[in-house]
């Protein structure tokens, strides 16, 4: 697992299909910190200027809070669930998140091994050489994001007989798309090749992509909350719906306030929309609506942010768990406001039954940057037209910056 929310759709697909232990109360895990000013319970948050600072890199021979002392060491090992290896990313925000997702895995009967996989030019040798006897032995292994070149590395040395896939946020619908036609594994907000790199990496995809192919010799499995997937899956994928089961019964119901909640996206981060006209589009949505609070998505940029609460007026959340999580246990306004995103699909199933109303704002062409992938504005039309229980929101009287 490399972001929060594969983590929590292990977490969902464990229940689902009964591995590890029956959910229990999570343990507190505080309100969700909100740029601009210390939450409840927080005295002295580091906030400045309407956003958190960015930790500092950590002094050597410091480990991540809450992780083993060395690379690979089995934390709590219970024989009841799964083994969770986190490829830890350099992102604070993510790796603050995941640890948190760390901890409930951890309450619902899973070891975690938190890998610093990123942690230097050795890194990467010392975490493939240690998980490939475990790969091996491995009847079934789970992955995140079979776009990642590390879980394509780690898929050559596997030979399990059963293969899943959790979502990884919308990329679920390109994966299955892209298996379904055989093409090579490229995110859809990618151009194409980007050069030597690829060229060298390419046998590994291709092995990867063999791999999450179903044979004789192995099933493959989508676990997913985008059961309106664009194509059918390739022969022989089974797929399962996420209907988002643990978190509703572990979290909840929320507490609705009257406001009107607005959550952000990172394309502006992966280079698929414009800045100013992303900001303009929220300017608009919060007046339009009456919006007060702003979730930031784990990647958006500390500047980016700032830029909103200082236009907006908005109230700027920087959640510490994934945002289903977060709403389920409130307080989230009776209307939450999105851009196409993974949330669309999966907020209605975690908000079930408490009357809130999700409700999507379409991307404006004009918005995409010129370095926007050719798929780009395709993909993510597909992501809003293939969102139940949502409301639509036109995108043409916000497309001026």
């Amino acid at each position: 697992m490399e972001s929060p929310v594969q983590l929590l759709n292990v977490l969902e697909w464990a229940y689902a299909t009964g591995v590890g232990e029956q959910p229990r109360a999570p343990g507190p895990t505080g309100p969700p910190r909100v740029a601009g000013r210390p939450g409840p319970g927080l005295p002295g948050s580091p906030l400045t200027r309407g956003v958190p600072r960015q930790p500092g890199p950590r002094e050597p021979g410091t480990r991540e809070p809450g992780t083993p002392a060395a690379s690979g060491s089995p934390i709590r090992p219970r024989p009841t669930g799964l083994v969770v290896v986190v490829l830890a990313p350099h992102d604070p925000m993510s790796r603050g998140q995941l640890r948190r997702m760390a901890e409930l895995a951890r309450d619902q009967g899973h070891e975690v091994r938190w890998e610093e996989a990123r942690g230097g030019p050795t890194a990467p040798v010392a975490t493939v050489g240690g998980l490939a006897g475990p790969l091996r032995r491995a009847h079934r292994i789970v992955i995140g994001d079979p776009f990642s070149r590390y879980v394509q590395l780690l898929l050559t040395i596997t030979r399990a007989r059963e293969l899943v896939v959790v979502d990884d946020g919308t990329a679920t619908m390109e994966f299955v798309a892209q298996l379904a036609r055989g093409e090579s594994l490229v995110r859809w907000h990618r151009r194409g090749s980007r050069g030597a790199r690829d060229l060298l990496f390419a046998p590994v995809s291709a092995s990867a992509r063999r791999m999450l192919t179903p044979s004789d010799r192995r099933s493959v499995e989508v676990f997913t909350s985008f059961t309106s997937l664009p194509v059918e899956p390739p022969p022989g994928v089974q797929v399962r719906a996420n209907d988002f089961a643990w978190t509703r019964s572990a979290f909840g119901p929320p507490r609705i306030s009257r406001g009107t909640d607005l959550v952000g996206t990172s394309l502006v981060e992966t280079g698929v929309v414009d800045p100013e006209h992303y900001l303009g589009a929220v300017a608009a949505l919060a007046r339009a609506h009456g919006a007060t609070r702003y979730f930031a998505h784990r990647r958006e940029s500390a500047e980016k942010l700032r830029r909103i609460a200082d236009r907006t007026g908005l109230e700027v959340v920087r959640p510490e768990l994934p945002l289903e999580i977060v709403a389920r246990r409130g307080p989230v306004g009776g209307t939450v406001l999105s851009f196409p995103s993974t949330v669309v699909h999966t907020l209605p199933l975690a908000l079930a039954g408490t009357g809130i109303t999700v409700a999507v704002c379409d991307i404006d062409p004009v918005w995409l940057t010129e370095h926007a992938s050719p798929r780009a504005e395709g993909f993510l039309s597909e992501v809003t037209d293939t969102a139940r229980d949502v409301r639509r929101l036109p995108a043409s009287p916000l497309s001026a910056p």
